[in-house]
């Protein structure tokens, strides 16, 4: 077992070491002048250069990168060229809103598509099985925008249940609290839940349908146990090891997601933050943010595939 984490560690930190170039690279190769933005276009050329010298610019940029990466592992964050504020300060305020979005929307996909994926299964080739494939289907043929956009308009503009967007707080003395934070993230939750619930109940079903045709699953019906019961004790967990990876690769489709839900919504999450520093040619904010997301989606990765080898001990075995 140590090997194994050993060579997942290994993996996390390279992965994350050669993103953290890529991101760097590709963001420092984008046309624009961030001085110029600030400044606006009736700045001098004396202006934009002194500018430039002020916020680092004018270093080359390998120096950039190295002290980029020795902040960060410092815990240092550089200050943002639009808030002037450390950037680990406006991501950490913007996170209490998109890491609940995420949450709630991953709890929604589990709870939705890992019940219709067995439901599915169970029963094959009937009513119910094929009307949760054509419901699945049509989940994933439907872009996560274009549901929040209509799900705004039933539940808040028609029906006039909840608002349209914007975000009270979690808070009581900012006119919030934990319910009102709860409900305005509640139709977001579901527009990103949506199209994840229906790949997973797909991906459910055929698990459960695999493992079913396994030689033990014979036997205990030989035996004289009834479907629903080698169903419950003997299938499901197995048939849940691959479904463990798909949640791994859904929690980054939810996290990528938010950023154009929360846009949609309104949210003063981590897209809207994405979206206001790349108006702002705020570049230090923009890697800042693309960076965490990725060691996010990196982490959550590692975890599966820890829970993957405790779960199925011959992954051990093979990496032993």
């Amino acid at each position: 077992m140590s090997l194994f984490l050993l060579k997942r560690m290994a993996t996390f930190i390279a992965t994350l070491a050669v993103a953290s170039m890529l991101v760097f690279a590709m963001l420092d190769l984008l046309p624009g002048n961030v001085a110029q933005v600030i400044l606006g276009d009736t700045a001098t050329p004396e202006s934009i250069a002194a500018l430039e010298k002020k916020l680092g610019l004018d270093r080359p940029p390998a120096v950039r990168y190295a002290d980029w990466i020795g902040g960060l592992l410092q815990g240092r964050t550089a200050n943002s060229f639009s808030y002037d504020t450390p950037t680990a300060e406006l991501i950490a305020e913007r996170l209490q809103v998109t890491l609940p979005l995420a949450a709630l929307a991953m709890v929604f996909t589990v709870l939705i598509g890992i019940a219709l994926g067995i439901y599915a299964a169970a029963h094959q080739n009937r009513a119910g099985d094929v009307g949760v494939m054509a419901v699945s289907q049509l989940g994933i043929a439907v872009p996560s925008f274009w549901f929040a956009i209509l799900l705004i308009l039933l539940f808040a503009v028609k029906l006039q249940w909840v608002s349209a967007g914007g975000f009270p707080g979690w808070h009581e003395d900012d006119g919030g609290g934990l319910w009102q934070g709860l409900v305005a993230l509640l139709l977001p939750a579901v527009s990103l839940a949506a199209v994840q619930a229906a790949v997973l109940a797909r991906w459910t079903r055929s698990s459960v349908l695999e493992t079913l045709r396994e030689d033990y699953v014979r036997t205990a019906r030989a035996k004289g146990l009834s479907r629903r019961a080698v169903l419950w004790r003997h299938v499901l967990r197995n048939a849940m090891i691959p479904v463990l990876t798909i949640l791994g690769l859904q929690f980054a489709f939810l996290i990528s997601g938010t950023v154009v839900v929360e846009n949609v919504f309104v949210l003063p999450g981590i897209g809207r933050l994405v979206f206001q520093a790349i108006a702002n040619r705020d570049l230090v904010v923009v890697r800042d943010v693309v960076l965490l997301l990725v060691a996010m989606v990196v982490i959550v990765n590692f975890v599966v595939d820890v829970l993957y080898a405790v779960i199925d001990p011959r992954l051990k075995a093979s990496d032993a």
